[in-house]
């Protein structure tokens, strides 16, 4: 059995010195190294938002390397976890956003920028998207059955369930290496 994965994720600190060690290596603005000499303006100082990908450690670590190998360049949420009210609330991506990539065991692993929004429905999703989630193994009815469930949904009633669907680059490690 899977071991759950213990949100938020990685201390604070783990992520500030993280966060501390690779910005200037992945922010677009130039000015973001000036950081080194005159110290980080404050939104080059806060830390982008941290996650995991998947629900269990394992999940996480596999994800993790399908990011880091550049097979998993996208990933899909249920449009719901984005409005006002819900316990996951948090605001769409928008393309720029920058995301700290966590392991199974909390340690930020690798960072990745937000390339392509789209808001859809699990009917209209396509097996390119599909592949790009890293599932290369899964045909489009496996993925859109599996992702119904994870919703509390029947493929039936998800068909017009409304999806975020996210595209991305790894940024840092800027290599298939993992080292940091």
């Amino acid at each position: 059995m899977s071991e759950p994965l213990d949100r938020p994720g990685a201390e604070p600190t783990d992520v500030t010195t993280f966060w501390t060690r690779v910005r200037g290596r992945v922010q677009k603005d130039p000015f973001a190294r000036l950081g080194v000499v005159v110290g980080p303006g404050g939104s080059a100082a806060v830390a982008p938002p941290s996650f995991s990908f998947g629900a269990t450690r394992e999940q996480a670590d596999e994800q993790l390397g399908l990011v880091l190998s550049g097979t998993k360049t996208a990933t899909s949420s249920a449009l719901v976890e984005y409005r006002a009210g819900s316990e996951d609330e948090h605001p769409l991506p928008r393309v720029g956003d920058l995301a700290i990539v966590l392991d199974g065991g909390g340690e930020p692993r690798a960072v990745i920028r937000t390339t392509a929004v789209e808001v859809t429905t699990l009917g209209l999703v396509d097996g390119v998207h599909v592949r790009a989630e890293g599932e290369s193994g899964s045909s489009l009815a496996a993925w859109q059955r599996d992702h119904a469930a994870l919703w509390g949904k029947s493929v039936a009633e998800a068909d017009d369930w409304p999806v975020v669907l996210e595209r991305f680059a790894r940024v840092y490690p800027a290599t298939q290496s993992v080292d940091g």
